[in-house]
């Protein structure tokens, strides 16, 4: 059986979500008391933060903490997740914050960086650097860096963290509700068929390596996921396409291109760091091989992201430049496909 390796990464988005049906006999008690009582590990103040942020609901609407749970209520919530066990130390290191205020911080991550300590990456994290950075203006250490959603090591770009648990919670109901507008851009492997499409399939560890994921039929092995993608250039080999997720599974955009064929150009991971389309000339080879060494890593980046903030209720949009190594890559391809004929 394979071990699951130090960078390996995490479901994307950090929240659960519970059902409770209340027993017939249950005499009226607080919803935050009953749900400490329900639930394990969990804090009263985090069931508090929970009802504030809109996302405990009772019979379809959302409650207070101090509703009277009655027989039969039907109650679901979603629960931000708690900080890690894992102590998180601040370390100084750079890292581009592109917006802040009281409640959020949003950062443009550089590909390489690791999103928070665990599986042997204990230093040098994102969360480590915005601890850092925290501190500076807050030196109690009261203020830390919540996180709500992942974005892979190699993977490049936007990110949006929360700065107090309130915010966490409200923005984690809204990665639930599928209403966070996120685009990525990613160069693939083939040239599409069609300008548009979607992509769908549940997405579960793959049963022959367990330490990568694939698109099943079968619900029970997978959770459902949805990516909405649109071709932007075409470089005849390879081509640029736009990707917008209703969900957020791990590898969800890499695992659900090589599932149609194409996989993110050089993701080792997912079948992508071998010439797969083209020639068989030893300078067409070369050109790839250059091109591989031009960007190290999957050929994927978090381009944008909108929400609605957590406190004012204002709709946010952050929009990022390609990364120097894609935008690199993509002009070598574009310069291939206008000076040589595919059939070289």
């Amino acid at each position: 059986m394979n071990e699951i390796p130090d960078n390996f990464e995490e479901p994307s988005e950090l929240y659960e979500h519970f059902r409770f049906v209340v027993d017939k006999g249950q005499a009226q008690l607080r919803i935050d008391k009953y749900l400490f009582a329900k639930m394990e590990n969990i804090s009263r103040n985090r069931v508090q933060n929970s009802a504030n942020a809109g996302n405990i609901l009772v019979n379809g609407s959302a409650v207070k903490p101090n509703y009277k749970v009655k027989p039969l209520d039907v109650i679901t919530i979603v629960l931000a997740h708690p900080p890690r066990d894992t102590e998180i130390y601040p370390e100084d290191i750079p890292v581009n914050i592109v917006y802040e205020d009281k409640d959020i911080l949003i950062v443009n991550k550089e590909a390489g960086m690791v999103v928070h300590p665990g599986h042997g990456n204990f230093t040098g994290t994102l969360q480590n650097a915005l601890l850092f950075h925290l501190q500076k203006s807050d030196p109690s250490g009261e203020t830390r860096p919540f996180l709500v959603h992942r974005i892979d090591k190699d993977t490049s770009g936007i990110m949006i963290v929360a700065k107090n648990e309130l915010a966490q919670s409200k923005l984690a109901r809204q990665f639930f509700d599928h209403t966070i507008d996120r685009t990525y851009v990613a160069l693939v492997w083939g040239n599409i068929n069609e300008d548009e499409g979607t992509i769908s399939g549940n997405i579960g560890r793959d049963v022959r390596n367990r330490l990568i994921f694939a698109v099943y039929a079968d619900e029970e092995k997978g959770r459902e996921a949805i990516t909405h993608y649109k071709v932007i250039e075409r470089f005849g080999y390879v081509c640029l396409v736009e990707c917008r997720l209703e969900t957020g599974r791990t590898h969800q955009i890499r695992v659900h291109f090589r599932h149609i064929g194409h996989p993110l150009f050089n993701d080792i991971t997912y079948g992508g760091g071998e010439i797969l389309k083209g020639t068989t000339f030893t300078k067409y080879k070369q050109f790839v091989q250059n091109c591989f060494k031009i960007i190290p890593r999957q050929s994927l980046h978090a381009k944008s992201l909108g929400f609605i903030h957590p406190s004012d209720g204002r709709k946010m949009h952050f929009d990022s430049d390609y990364p120097a190594d894609l935008a690199a890559v993509i002009e070598k391809w574009r310069d291939y496909s206008q000076f040589k004929t595919l059939d070289e």
